[in-house]
Parts: structure tokens; sequence; C-alpha cells
């Protein structure tokens, strides 16, 4: 799939990557930086991913972000019936989650969802079983826990698969949260209080643009995505959520853009002053005088997300 086939959501400490076809290809957790548990742009499905697409055959999808926030809603239909898939991370409380929402739109559709957890950028397979009829994989540091009333199980080539139908109206929730493996489960999250929450919290943030002049509503999408890519935490601002994508097919120039590079942060930066939002202007100039503090001579191109040195 090509990149602009792609959509984010982030909750400001990460990012994921959708693509058209429903299927989060890219997410490193529980920081911008990482190792990703979603790792097929990269390589190939066998490298991690989350698709939840219907299983017959679909019209081209159609999708768009709820206006003034960073909600994705993809819209599929087919003979039996149509199905709008609503996408998003809400803004970090404790531990990170996606959510996402199947909703029926008309008649009836079977839907398919393929869960494949790799960690380590897909070269870890993690031990997956049920707790409580809750699905958690573990491997390492890492545990990833799908909440969902669907039932899940194990398919070829250990893959989590599950199957089941969408009628007119009803909305089927799944919850994805991310916890260290040695602290206990987390509760999760109610899905349709995350995701008002989550509009809220969107809504009133865009309020605040002071921008009025043309193309007013693509120029507050773009801030969107900008804010998407600050690290709240700290202040830092990454460059952008992937790596090792080649600048060219083929090439040899495939940085890592998961840092905060001063230079492209400056951009971002006047951007967002520009437009109003003195907040993070504030917050990355506190991150910028911590992560180059001492001798001048050490100055760097790039800090990681909290100002980390490389």
């Amino acid at each position: 799939m090509r990149i602009e086939d792609y959509a984010v959501l982030g909750d400001t400490q990460t990012a994921a990557l959708v693509g058209r076809d429903g299927s989060i290809d890219w997410l490193c957790l529980p920081r911008f930086d990482s190792g990703a548990c979603f790792a097929s742009l990269l390589g190939d499905a066998g490298h991690g991913h989350w698709r939840l697409s219907p299983l017959a055959q679909a019209s081209p999808s159609r999708r768009r972000y709820r206006p003034e926030t960073l909600i994705l809603e993809t819209e599929f239909e087919t003979d039996g019936g149509a199905v709008r898939l609503i996408d998003f991370m809400p803004p970090r409380d404790a531990s990170p989650d996606i959510i996402r929402i199947v909703e029926g739109l008309g008649g009836e559709a079977r839907v398919r969802m393929e869960l494949v957890i790799r960690f380590d950028y897909g070269s870890v397979v993690p031990w997956v079983r049920k707790i409580d009829g809750v699905l958690c994989a573990t491997a390492g540091p890492d545990a990833l826990y799908l909440h969902t009333p669907v039932e899940t199980h194990g398919g070829e080539g250990l893959v989590t698969v599950a199957e089941f139908a969408v009628a007119e109206g009803a909305r089927i929730p799944f919850v994805l949260t991310w916890n260290p493996s040695h602290l206990p489960m987390m509760k999760a999250a109610d899905a349709e209080l995350a995701l008002a929450e989550t509009q809220a919290w969107w809504s009133e943030w865009s309020s605040r643009c002071t921008y009025k002049g043309p193309y007013r509503e693509q120029v507050l999408r773009s801030l969107i995505t900008l804010k998407a890519l600050t690290y709240a935490p700290t202040g830092g601002i990454v460059a952008a959520p992937t790596t090792s994508l080649p600048e060219a097919l083929g090439g040899v120039r495939n940085w890592d853009y998961r840092y905060c590079w001063l230079r492209d942060a400056t951009f971002t930066l006047y951007s967002l002053m520009a437009a109003g939002y003195r907040e993070e202007a504030r917050a990355w100039r506190d991150w910028l005088l911590r992560a180059v503090a001492g001798d001048p001579a050490q100055l760097q191109i790039m800090y990681g997300c909290a100002g980390e040195r490389g």
C-alpha cells in the first residue's frame, strides 16, 4: 500500500498508521521511538498488523476525520450491508489504547478481524493466551490486551482471528491496551465514553486556533497532525512517526524520524505559534533548554523525545 493511503492516529505520545483497507500496519508502544508491535508497513503482513474489514467484496472505502478531531471514520459497502469503522487513540491517562468501533450502517455485513502481534519490529512472537476472556499477548517487557465482546480464536500462522455479523445500528468495540508485562492487567476503557472524551478533547484544542484566513479547514487539519507529533510528557516534537522508509525506492536514505530534529521541530513550532498555540511553544522551549544544557560544543542536530542524546 502506498504511504499516502495511510491515515494517522495519535495520543500525543505515539502514533499509528491505518490503511484504507482497515489495517493498522504501524504502531510503536508506548512511545514514538519504542519498538513496533505492528510493522507490516516495513515488511509484510507477518510483521504485525491489525485489520478489521468486511468478509465480502467491498466497494472502495470512503474515509474522513471527524471535523476538528483525530478520530478516523472509514466506511465499507458490500452487497449485504454497510459498516463504519471508527478508529482513535484517547489522549493518554495511564496506559495507551487504540480503540476501534465497528458500526452497522445498513443491512447486515460480516466482518473479519485479523490480529498479528509481533513485538520489536516483527521479530518477536508473543505468548498469547486468554485471561478471564481477555486476549493477552506477552513478550519480554511488553503486554497487549484485547478487550472485545466478540469471540476470538487462533488461526494459522499464529494469527488471532474473529468473524462476526454487524446489523444496522449495532456498535461493536475493540480496545487494545499496552501495559508493562510485569504489572497487572489494566481495566478496559469504556469505548463509547472514551470516544466522547476524545471528541471533546480535540474539539477544545481546535477551538483555540486563531487562524481565520483562506482554507482554514485544511490549515486546522495540518495543525492537528502537527499536534499529534508532540510528545506531551516533555514538550518534545518528533519529525514523523515512522522509521526506515527510504526517501526513494531502493535508496539508502532511510532516516529514523521519530526523534526531535531541532530544525524540523522549529518549523512545527512556528506553524503552531502562528495559529495561537503558545502552550506548545513554551513546552518545546523548556524541552530545548533541558536537551541542550551543558557544553555548547556537544550540541546535536536531534534528540530523543525526552531529550536523550544518541
